[in-house]
């Protein structure tokens, strides 16, 4: 590293660390490496989504953060050596021992061979017999075939094990996808959900809450099957994510229930975005492929709540809880609480 290079890097550090600690990031390897080319400048698209995070929610959510780092720091093939090193160590070690026996074999080889031409020129010094001749040709076509099985024996433990690399990478990469993404409705996860409300009511943020639990929905399992009800989590998602405006962030909350992280958004901002997303869902249609039926009685029920400064994420959770019970116990397709 130049002189240059070195004095880069510090300054990047000095910048990026005091950001880190105003915004409540913890200092992980991963977000160091996120804010580092944050203050770096590099990725200008990058900045502009990060600061698009932090004027919305005013600190920055973890689930936010894996997402800048996946898309925009992270290499397409970069692996967690965490996760893969047990089963590289054992690919690695079974390669090495091929190479082991086959150099052995290629050493005892050469020293034969080299026996064999010695013996070869003794033809014409000492006048070896035709059958002596044929021997030490026997020999080298014994040990060729021995050699030859050795090396290949070799090549195939390497491609296998080159397959196997492959297949362990496209392994964690979807590890890595699944941790924050609900793999059915391409949304994120629970997990994410409430890393994120955690760390956003920790530092006070202002936001409101939406729940949605789509209507009647072991009905369609029932009557259709549980695959027609996949497809129904899928299309209401896809409604979900397609009405997410300024910030707002959606997740799949657990079974057929969904939940919207809305920023900066008082109870009557986020009571109206509830009401179109709901107007939105009444829309969808779907096929039942098995009988070949357009099902467009799909609607959902929705709860709201704003964030009050000092409560805790499960006080608001159960808070916008009991709004969406009230409206499926009113007779669900309805958002609650209604405007005053």
């Amino acid at each position: 590293m130049s002189k240059k290079e070195f004095q880069q890097a510090s300054d990047n550090l000095r910048k990026a660390v005091p950001l880190m600690i105003k915004n409540q990031v913890p200092t992980t390897p991963t977000n160091y490496a996120l804010w580092y080319t944050y203050v770096d400048n590099v990725i200008p698209e990058m900045n502009k989504e990060l600061d698009q995070v932090i004027a919305d929610y005013g600190l920055c959510p973890p689930a936010s953060l894996e997402n800048l780092y996946r898309n925009f720091v992270a290499s397409k093939t970069e692996t967690d050596v965490r996760q893969l090193r047990g089963s590289l160590e054992l690919l690695l070690n079974e390669a090495a021992h091929s190479m082991s026996d086959t150099l052995a074999d290629s050493s005892a080889f050469q020293d034969k061979i080299e026996k064999c031409f010695d013996g070869l020129s003794r033809v014409e010094d000492e006048g070896l017999s035709f059958e002596e001749v044929m021997e030490l040709v026997r020999t080298v076509v014994s040990e060729s075939k021995e050699i030859r099985h050795s090396t290949r024996f070799l090549n195939n433990q390497l491609t296998s094990a080159s397959n196997e690399i492959e297949r362990l990478k496209d392994q964690l990469a979807q590890v890595q996808e699944d941790a924050l993404h609900d793999q059915l409705s391409g949304l994120f996860n629970r997990r994410a959900f409430d890393n994120d409300l955690s760390v956003l009511c920790d530092g006070n943020a202002k936001m409101s809450l939406i729940l949605v639990d789509i209507d009647h929905f072991k009905k369609f399992n029932d009557e259709y099957g549980h695959l027609f009800g996949d497809v129904v989590i899928k299309a209401v998602a896809k409604r979900l994510q397609l009405s997410c405006r300024d910030g707002t962030t959606a997740y799949r909350f657990g079974g057929e229930e969904f939940a919207l992280v809305v920023p900066n958004k008082k109870l009557s901002v986020a009571r109206q975005l509830a009401e179109s997303m709901r107007r939105a869902i009444e829309k969808v249609s779907v096929k039942d492929k098995r009988s070949n039926r357009q099902v467009d009685a799909i609607t959902a029920s929705f709860g709201v709540a704003e964030y009050q400064v000092g409560e805790s994420a499960s006080s608001l959770v159960d808070r916008v809880d009991k709004q969406l019970y009230e409206a499926k116990r009113l007779g669900r397709n309805r958002v609650l609480p209604m405007p005053s």
